[in-house]
Parts: structure tokens; C-alpha cells; sequence
């Protein structure tokens, strides 16, 4: 696979038309870009008026099993009737490969956005979170990796220590509150059960119809149970133990979460932000980051991330969310 090919420039919508027309597809119109940058996800209509999404797969990034075990995962949810955006079954699979490119269908899947301050959909997000989680408990991923500090931290801290993004004035400040956040995560952190999770379940990923439907399974991976169900906390500390509180009274209706693992939502958050900002750096080569992202070569940004940092420190200084009395 050449610089160029994974760099995306041969989706053209010729391209895109021949792939499609290899496994039967005809695209009559559209081919509209979703929102995505890992991967290049389009949204068109078939001759039939039937509207469809064709995602392709960045090349190097996930091996075919490692694929297949999303799209495995993602139907076995349905199986359980999980409302989840799942690849769509043609010719026998749903991985297809044209021209070096690997590349799979969904159902167009309209909605409106999950609105994260409504304690009812909050709820019943939680009671599929748990289905989800029962389904994800039966068994591991066994191709796809582990949600870990290796991958979260140690590899991100010496891609951007090899970069160039941070600036000369800001080196020193930047990696040693960076180390020390290092240092608090590994502190805080602890061995716990890990489980086939969601992955990035964040309310962007969340349409809502006649309730919940999960879409981008893209990042699933194995991991604590508590990962799928941090990010959907927001505001300030009492708005996130009433929203913990009604999430969980809906999830513990088919899953039980360990009050253990809310100790590892702090650290969960320093590991995002952490493999974020080395994300942007990794995909800096790829032209569609430059121009979604043009504030991460700006000085400003990495003078904020030095504030996260210190902010984040305080905050996994604070005693965890917990459901319990604390005494």
C-alpha cells in the first residue's frame, strides 16, 4: 500500500462507484462524507432508492480478523436484540476488499441527536449498556487489543516526545506535567475485569429514534466496563453522581458494575486525553486532519493541554464517584 493510497487519495468517486459495483452495489447518487477521520465513510442511494453507508477502512490499522470480530461482536448484539448499527451480510461476508482497500456496508440509520441531559434516555441508555456488557462478558476478544497504559500512555508520551508539534518555549512544562500525570494514572490504576466493550461510547455515537441505537463499533476493544459508560457523564460533580445514578439503575438491571471500577473513571479520562492528542499526531500526514484540526499546530493549544494536565491531576487527587456513603 503506497503513501498516497493510505493517505486516502484514490477514494475518488470513481473509485468508490467500481468498489460498490463489485459486490453488486450501484451507487446511483450521492457518495456524501460522513463525519469521520480514521476511516472514510460515505452515505449514498442504490438504484432502488435504498440508502446505504460504505465505510472504508484505514489500510494498516486493523487486521481482517481484527475487523471481523467487530462486525462478529455487532451482530451477536443484534442476535439479542441490542439495537446496534451492524455491517450488512453480502455474497456470504461483510468485509470486501477492491484494490487493496477493505471496505463494508451498513443501513443508512436516521435519528436525532441522544441528549445527554435527559434523565428518561439516560435510563434506558444505561439498561442497553447493560445488555450490551452481558453479551460483551461471554467471551473476549481475542484478535482486538486491551484497553491498557501501554497503548494509552507509554506509546503516545514518546510519539509526541518525537514530534514536532510541541513548542521549544513549552517542552520543559509540557512533558513534566505530563510525566506526573503518568505517574498519578499508574497510581490510581488497578487490575480489574475486562470485557468486549463498545469502545468509544461517547453520545456522538448515540442516535435516538423510539430510543437508543449505538452506531461505530469501530473501537471496540476489550476492556472495564466503566469505559463504556464514563463518557456519557457531564457537568459538574453532583450532575455527574445523579446522571452515574440513574445510568446505573437502568445498566444493573442486566449487568453488574463493581463500585471498584468507578476509581478508574478519572484515570480513563487522563488515558483519553493522553492518546487523543498523540492521535492527531500519528494521523498529521492524512490532509484531512490539518484541515479539521488547524488549532493543533497552534501554540495556544499545547499551552491548554499543559492546564488539562494539572487539572486532570487534581482531579484523579479527588476522591472517586461513588454511589456509597463515603466516610
Amino acid at each position: 500500500m503506497t503513501d498516497t493510497a493510505f493517505n486516502f487519495d484514490a477514494l475518488t468517486p470513481d473509485f468508490m462507484w467500481y468498489a460498490l459495483e463489485s459486490i453488486g452495489v450501484r451507487a446511483e447518487s450521492g457518495l456524501l462524507p460522513l463525519n469521520s477521520y480514521e476511516n472514510r465513510v460515505y452515505q449514498f442511494t442504490d438504484e432502488e432508492r435504498r440508502r446505504y453507508v460504505v465505510k472504508f477502512y484505514r489500510p494498516q490499522r486493523w487486521t481482517h480478523a481484527q475487523i471481523q470480530e467487530e462486525h462478529d461482536f455487532a451482530h451477536e448484539l443484534l442476535e439479542h436484540e441490542v439495537p446496534v448499527s451492524a455491517p450488512l451480510i453480502i455474497n456470504g461476508q461483510s468485509i470486501h476488499e477492491y484494490q487493496g482497500y477493505l471496505f463494508t456496508l451498513f443501513a443508512s440509520e436516521g435519528g436525532r441527536q441522544f441528549e445527554v441531559d435527559n434523565l428518561e434516555q439516560i435510563e434506558w441508555v444505561g439498561r442497553f449498556l447493560g445488555r450490551i456488557h452481558k453479551v460483551g462478558a461471554s467471551k473476549p476478544f481475542e484478535h482486538r487489543p486491551t484497553i491498557g497504559l501501554d497503548e494509552y500512555l507509554y506509546q503516545p508520551r514518546t510519539l509526541l516526545q518525537n514530534s514536532s508539534f510541541i513548542p521549544a518555549h513549552l517542552e520543559n512544562a509540557f512533558f513534566s506535567d505530563l510525566d506526573m500525570l503518568i505517574n498519578q494514572i499508574e497510581a490510581h490504576w488497578q487490575p480489574t475485569k475486562t470485557i468486549r466493550l463498545h469502545g468509544d461510547c461517547h453520545p456522538g455515537n448515540i442516535l435516538w429514534r423510539d430510543g437508543p441505537m449505538f452506531v461505530d463499533l469501530d473501537d471496540a476493544r476489550n476492556g472495564p466496563a466503566v469505559q463504556d459508560l464514563w463518557m456519557l457523564l457531564n457537568g459538574d460533580r453532583q450532575d455527574k453522581l445523579m446522571q452515574l445514578d440513574v445510568l446505573l439503575e437502568g445498566y444493573q438491571e442486566f449487568s453488574d458494575l463493581p463500585n471498584s471500577q468507578l476509581k478508574l473513571i478519572e484515570p480513563l479520562r487522563g488515558l483519553r486525553m493522553v492518546h487523543y492528542m498523540a492521535w492527531l499526531a500519528k494521523r498529521w500526514h492524512d490532509p484531512a486532519f490539518p484541515l479539521a484540526f488547524p488549532w493543533f499546530n497552534d501554540a495556544k493549544y499545547w499551552e491548554g493541554q499543559v492546564l488539562g494536565f494539572k487539572e486532570q491531576i487534581a482531579a484523579l487527587n479527588e476522591k472517586p464517584l461513588s454511589l456509597q456513603p463515603q466516610w
